[in-house]
């Protein structure tokens, strides 16, 4: 009897075994995969729920899965559904404290000397001019440098098409006292520049006022060309190229000899890296245009976005050839927009040559369109657009109060950003999945989602709410990576610091059964904490009436507003003179009332995180 040779449903064994059988290489796996996790992740069924939350005083920093606080020193991992902790540094002193951090991912398509470099690595520079590399994954020191004895590092900075770091000191500037006597100083920095894989120093340039201009303001280092802008907005591009092969004096090697010091070795205690580079003569300009103080972006097929310093051209961006500086067709971009922040522009982070130009009600993405065999110029064309329905954020021109009277708005203009319309907030991308992630305000207090628009067409795909509230007051930032939402912000926290100890309100302390064969409390130490803990509650409680006695005002405020909006009283004033006043009142109103007990000061930020997961 033969067996029936009915279909039968493939599971996900067989379709896993099925696409590693047939794919060519990693890649199309790779691929395969991220659209299935596509598929997955934009399903009506699947739901977004709050899995962590933590809140740190410095800094929260996010790269590669990872999560960086107490200033790099605690680093969690979020690849899993619970982030957990991957390692916890020592605590450091004030002369040692990192000042700035890089992630370096090592490349794939090369072999480096030992396997320990080809690992991630995090490379930190203290606030005593040293450069640690350490292990991304257990916080290992694997190699230190020391930079300088005599010039201080104060920023790390990537040059990534070159797999090139820099690292920049701060500006040396003349004192009140040296400019009244007319003292100068012709050198305004210095920069050190490394090859990241395997990580080994080029040169330290100094920035010379008579080599670049008396009017020298900032350097950074990008696309290998050395970028220099001027107080009088402009900048200027020179090749760093040129400036290593023809002014380097001595090619140094981290741990060798240099003649440079003496016959010390490079890097070590207490002689640091010496200069090696002395630019001599004046350098050919690669490029030069005026700007605002916004400065310039390059980007591929090469044109660059800038502002023309000229007060007319206030509010617009302009997008140029970089061959020859012509205006592109259709290349004023202008959004309108009446709002307290202004629209921004950028080159897309998909390396596909287009731009995103989002404001507080539009999102614009632009394609570049140019011939290379044609001298016509280039043609910025709209490949998609992303707009707020007017009618939905509209306000209503008549109101009730309380008291059932009815108002009538004698101001019909209203900005675009204004927290009671639907807003564009910010725009992330997600490289891996293809979507862009817009995060808008509803217009309701505090309210918030995300949203999920196909990155080819702009298509909505989905629609995330978010739990906790968005206050513009402060600082966000919005973290899109696969199946994951960070959201990262600053809070109003109240932390009161009266004498030596400090503690933050609305955190709950840290509880533990006793260990085994630990020591009992003598009568003498049970006493004192009870007085402690006592003294602790009496001191919440004056903080939680000052707060009573602050709500109290601010509704107090709040009815002196209805009742003068309820009188019809109109003031003829413009619309940014009426937007700074209120966030002047918002700041009075920020200032928490100081007790009368020993409390010296009051801190209102920190940092908060929190992380979503499907």
């Amino acid at each position: 009897m033969a067996l029936s040779r009915r279909k039968r449903c493939s599971n996900a064994v067989d379709v896993l075994i099925q696409r590693s059988c047939k794919a060519e290489d990693a890649g199309a796996v790779n691929r395969s995969n991220l659209k299935l996790l596509r598929g997955v992740i934009l399903q009506d069924t699947r739901t977004y729920s709050k899995v962590w939350c933590k809140s740190s005083k410095s800094t929260i920093t996010s790269e590669a899965g990872q999560m960086y606080f107490e200033n790099y020193q605690d680093c969690y991992s979020c690849l899993h559904v619970d982030p957990y902790l991957l390692y916890k540094l020592t605590r450091r002193s004030k002369q040692d404290k990192f000042e700035d951090a890089l992630l370096c991912q090592t490349p794939l398509d090369r072999t480096l000397e030992t396997p320990m470099d080809q690992k991630p690595n995090l490379l930190v520079l203290t606030a005593n001019n040293w450069i640690y590399r350490l292990s991304a994954h257990t916080g290992k020191e694997l190699e230190r440098i020391y930079l300088s004895p005599k010039h201080k590092f104060r920023y790390l900075g990537w040059d990534v098409s070159q797999e090139v770091l820099y690292v920049k000191t701060i500006q040396n500037k003349e004192s009140a006292s040296e400019r009244q006597a007319g003292i100068t100083h012709n050198t305004l920095m210095h920069l050190a520049v490394f090859t990241a894989f395997p990580l080994q120093i080029v040169g330290i340039i100094e920035i010379n006022k008579k080599v670049f201009g008396s009017s020298v303001s900032d350097v950074v280092l990008s696309q290998g060309v050395l970028a220099v802008s001027y107080s009088n907005k402009s900048v200027r591009l020179y090749s760093s190229e040129h400036i290593f092969q023809k002014y380097t004096t001595d090619n140094l090697t981290l741990g060798k000899q240099s003649p440079l010091l003496g016959g010390k070795k490079v890097g070590e205690f207490p002689f640091g890296i010496p200069i090696n580079v002395h630019i001599t003569d004046s350098l050919p300009v690669l490029f030069e245009v005026s700007c605002s103080d916004s400065g310039i972006q390059i980007g591929h097929p090469w044109h660059f976005i800038h502002t023309p310093p000229h007060k007319k051209h206030s509010g617009t961006h302009h997008i140029c050839s970089l061959k020859d500086s012509n205006l592109a067709t259709n290349g004023i971009r202008n959004m309108k927009c009446s709002a307290l922040e202004m629209d921004e522009i950028v080159f897309h982070p998909d390396d596909t040559g287009r731009i995103i130009h989002f404001g507080p009600k539009q999102i614009e993405v632009l394609k570049i369109v140019s011939d290379v065999n044609n001298c016509a110029r280039s043609k910025i064309m709209e490949d998609f657009s992303i707009t707020i329905d007017e009618q939905i954020s509209r306000l209503p021109q008549v109101t009730v109060t309380s008291s059932g009277r009815t108002v009538k708005r004698r101001f019909q203009h209203q900005l675009d950003d204004d927290p009671k319309r639907e807003t564009f907030r910010k725009v992330e991308y997600e490289d891996e999945l293809d979507i862009l992630a817009v995060v808008v305000t509803n217009g309701e207090e505090g309210r918030a989602q995300v949203r999920l628009y196909d990155n080819q067409n702009g298509q909505l795909l989905r629609t995330i709410d978010l739990t906790e509230s968005w206050d513009e007051t402060y600082r966000h930032e919005l973290l899109f990576d696969k199946d994951t939402i960070m959201h990262i912000e600053q809070q109003k926290t109240i932390e009161v610091q009266s004498g030596d100890c400090s503690e933050e309100l609305g955190l709950s302390s840290p509880t533990g059964a006793v260990g085994e064969g630990a020591p009992e409390e003598s009568d003498q130490e049970k006493q004192a904490t009870k007085e402690a803990q006592t003294s602790q509650t009496g001191l919440l409680q004056q903080i939680e009436e000052h707060k009573m006695e602050l709500q109290s005002e601010q509704e107090q405020i709040r009815a002196f507003k209805a009742r003068d909006q309820d009188y019809n009283t109109a003031l003829d004033l413009d619309i940014h003179e009426l937007a700074a006043q209120e966030e002047e009142e918002e700041e009075e109103l920020a200032v928490f009332p100081k007790a009368n007990t020993d409390i010296s000061d009051v801190v209102f930020r920190t940092k908060h995180i929190t992380l979503r997961g499907y």
